[in-house]
């Protein structure tokens, strides 16, 4: 039996009895002297706040509401630390009316738990990483697994809900805190199986066993040929750009056929695709190009006779620059590894140059379900359709969200365009993240809102634990006149 001075939390499906002086197992709601009180504070945007302003008080203690519309639209109330909708049925704990350039407009203000939901993260790397499908785990746990690649980057797919709640209680617990840490901007490390071990943190380098990664590259290795070979013709024979995806070579590549370069004999081990390019020269790794060589020539085989000859000058370099070699062939037409020629070294720094620096970028992704849109309107439904037909606006933390195509909401969100520690978490365990649904006042009437529930900004009482942030530049305005564009 819980004692008599500890309450109820009914904030989520845990309900935590919370004795006075205590938080609940979230660590979201506390209790004081007998009332539940969020211990977060309550996040909003001002537009006309510089950025790196400290934080300031909220509002002005306001009248009572005369039931007018308060025209504020440099304010946004998010969703960030003003709680939840369970159990459901009842209405979110925001619905706030402005005016925006003449027109009545409301915003629907709550923080979601969410079960279903991930992050992808997308790491600018050429190292490999792991084997598409392998396991990712944190803490010895499986939270996700690699995904497809894509250019210049690994891709890895963490959390869901299988992961979440499928699993035993520690693969649950240690995937709910891998994501809540990488979607608040901290850094968590990861093993993946048969593969790397790597450091993400968001809008930071990616750490790949142990070294801190510089760069992207620039292209595979055929892109590279095309946009470099003007600027080695003439200074050397032939160059290959050492790829684990596509190897590229200069005398074979259409590029090198249309400057007229001569053809040389070179030839590489792997399956040759199209001229000049080449694939699985090497096995993945995290050496030259993403492949497991640290010896260039390993890749290639004899010269042929016919076409080769003695002082052939012969360029290998990786997609970003970091790895290079230069040879000439001897008499036996042989590799000889010489210096690199000074008019070489330019070329050398200009795929370094045309390197973007690498980063790790983290994608939250729910699905908003039943309860956050019963929050919204009586009618579940009618929400979903009016998110589909771009009459309502959906923001996380006042950051832009793409909306997938097909049934539900299912939306995605770049973490680093967020307020700082916008996600929380339940022992359930879920996340919990903020969402904002922004519509006009009659379109929301027409969808069956909550309508005894919207009350203008001015009624939020200033009470200590709310606090006024910037808006971050780069986003759009949430209450921008600019209509959402439809996802469809």
């Amino acid at each position: 039996m819980p004692d008599d001075d500890a309450i109820r939390c009914d904030a989520c499906p845990v309900m935590c009895y919370i004795k006075p002086g205590r938080a609940g197992a979230c660590d979201r709601y506390a209790n004081d002297d007998g009332q539940l009180v969020r211990v977060d504070p309550h996040v909003v945007l001002d537009r006309a706040l510089s950025q790196g302003n400290p934080v300031v008080p909220f509002l002005e203690r306001n009248r009572d509401w005369d039931g007018s519309i308060v025209n504020s639209p440099e304010t946004f109330v998010t969703a960030i630390g003003a709680g939840t909708t369970y159990p459901d049925y009842k209405p979110a704990p925001f619905i706030i009316s402005s005016e925006v350039a003449g027109v009545d407009m409301v915003t629907v203000v709550t923080e979601g738990i969410f079960s279903y939901c991930g992050v992808k993260v997308k790491i600018d790397t050429d190292r490999h990483l792991g084997a598409e499908c392998s396991a990712v785990r944190a803490q010895g746990e499986t939270v996700g697994h690699v995904t497809t690649n894509e250019y210049g980057s690994q891709m890895l797919s963490l959390g869901g809900v299988n992961h979440l709640t499928g699993g035993s209680r520690k693969e649950g617990d240690v995937t709910c805190e891998a994501l809540l840490n990488l979607c608040n901007g901290k850094p968590v490390e990861l093993t993946i199986d048969r593969g790397a071990n790597v450091i993400v943190q968001a809008e930071k380098p990616p750490v790949v066993n142990g070294v801190r990664e510089e760069r992207m590259r620039v292209g595979c290795g055929s892109a590279t040929i095309g946009m470099f070979a003007k600027q080695w013709f003439g200074k050397v024979d032939e160059v290959v750009v050492v790829d684990d995806h596509i190897t590229g070579v200069l005398s074979e590549h259409q590029a090198g056929k249309l400057l007229g370069i001569r053809e040389t004999g070179i030839k590489l081990k792997g399956r040759r695709s199209t001229p000049g390019r080449y694939f699985r020269v090497a096995e993945p790794g995290t050496a030259w190009g993403g492949t497991s060589i640290n010896d260039p020539l390993m890749i290639l085989g004899e010269f042929n006779p016919k076409f080769a000859w003695a002082g052939l000058r012969l360029l290998m370099v990786s997609t970003t620059g970091e790895h290079y070699a230069y040879f000439e062939l001897d008499a036996n037409l042989l590799p000889v590894k010489k210096n690199l020629p000074d008019s070489m070294r330019e070329s050398v720094a200009r795929i370094e140059e045309n390197c973007e620096p690498a980063l790790c970028t983290v994608l939250f992704m729910a699905g908003a379900g039943g309860s956050l849109r019963a929050g919204v309107t009586e009618n579940p439904v009618s929400l979903t359709r009016s998110v589909k037909d771009a009459l309502t606006r959906v923001t996380s933390g006042g950051a832009p969200v793409y909306v997938w195509p097909g049934g539900g909401i299912t939306f995605m969100v770049d973490v680093s365009r967020m307020p700082e520690n916008a996600f929380g978490y339940v022992p359930t365990p879920a996340l919990v993240a903020p969402i904002e649904f922004t519509l006009k006042l009659a379109d929301y009437a027409t969808l069956g809102g909550h309508m005894n529930y919207i009350r203008p900004l001015k009624s939020i009482a200033p009470e200590e634990g709310r606090k006024r942030v910037a808006a971050r530049p780069e986003n759009p305005w949430p209450l921008g006149p600019s209509a959402p564009r439809s996802s469809r």
